[in-house]
């Protein structure tokens, strides 16, 4: 499936739901992957049970009917669980904002790509290809993709795209108090009191105050146009967030999930009380391509 441009993750018992950011914090479990099709209609027969068949299954205008037709032709089944190498790991050096080695995998830099762009499917594909072509050959440029903003010079920065934004703008976004609420797929924002929206940095850095101006500079001048900020209903110069709101970003967790690096609902963090997350994209380990 790789092969044809998919960028899936390992298959096992243990997974982060696929649906982001309604099902962030969920993991799916899969208990019967090692049992044979064969071998459960058997089971369901002894039990006097029924069953559906999914026609899905054996169309093969689906990646994965192609992939179990050529897996039963051509070689033995190989646990993906196993199979692969480690690569570098993506480091923050910003919420959101990742710096990573040209040395990247293609799969890690598409979940690199999806994560940081807040959407919901990852590049494949040429475009994705001559990006890590790109990289590969120590080539200085810039480039976008799912998204997400790839800037290739001394180190390789991948953040949000704020181009979009201008654009195609967007309206605000209501902040309900005391709801956790997602903004671009990226941050999850907690408004204290009502009134609040969020909208991106982009259009509106010139009316922040001076302190929240310095704080916006001090971030790589590519990540500033898409941090959120907050405005009112009513007149009022915009703030950033973390002001007058909580606001955490998504894109480390996220990432973290998308390359294997929490496989049980244990490793999800616990978010009561105030508690500051581990980051798991500095625990160490190998990453399985």
């Amino acid at each position: 499936m790789r092969a044809e441009g998919s960028s899936l993750g390992r298959l096992r018992d243990w997974s982060p739901s696929p649906a982001w950011p309604e099902g962030r914090g969920l993991m799916l479990l899969r208990p019967m992957l090692d049992v044979a099709r064969a071998e459960l209609r058997d089971w369901l027969s002894q039990k006097g049970a029924d069953w559906i068949d999914d026609p899905a299954n054996t169309d093969p205008k689906y990646a994965r009917s192609r992939a179990r037709a050529s897996l039963a032709a051509n070689a033995p089944y190989s646990s993906p669980a196993t199979a692969g190498a480690s690569g570098p790991l993506p480091a923050p050096v910003a919420p959101g904002t990742l710096a990573f080695d040209r040395g990247i995998s293609t799969r890690a830099l598409a979940a690199v790509l999806v994560c940081a762009g807040g959407g919901d499917r990852p590049p494949r594909g040429d475009r994705l290809e001559r990006i890590v072509q790109r990289l590969r050959s120590g080539e200085a440029f810039t480039a976008s993709l799912s998204g997400a903003r790839v800037i290739a010079g001394d180190q390789v920065l991948v953040t949000r795209e704020a181009g979009e934004f201008t654009r195609r703008p967007r309206p605000p976004l209501p902040l309900p108090p005391g709801i956790e609420t997602v903004w671009d797929g990226r941050w999850a924002i907690t408004a204290v009191e009502p009134g609040w929206n969020v909208v991106a940095a982009a259009g509106h850095m010139a009316t922040l105050s001076r302190d929240d101006r310095a704080r916006l500079n001090a971030l790589p001048a590519p990540v500033r146009g898409a941090w959120p900020v907050l405005i009112r209903n009513d007149p009022g110069a915009p703030v950033l967030a973390g002001s007058v709101a909580t606001a955490r970003s998504l894109v480390e967790e996220r990432l973290a999930l998308a390359l294997d690096r929490m496989t049980h609902e244990t490793e999800l963090e616990p978010r009561a009380h105030g508690a500051t997350p581990r980051n798991h994209l500095f625990s160490g380990a190998d990453i399985d391509e």
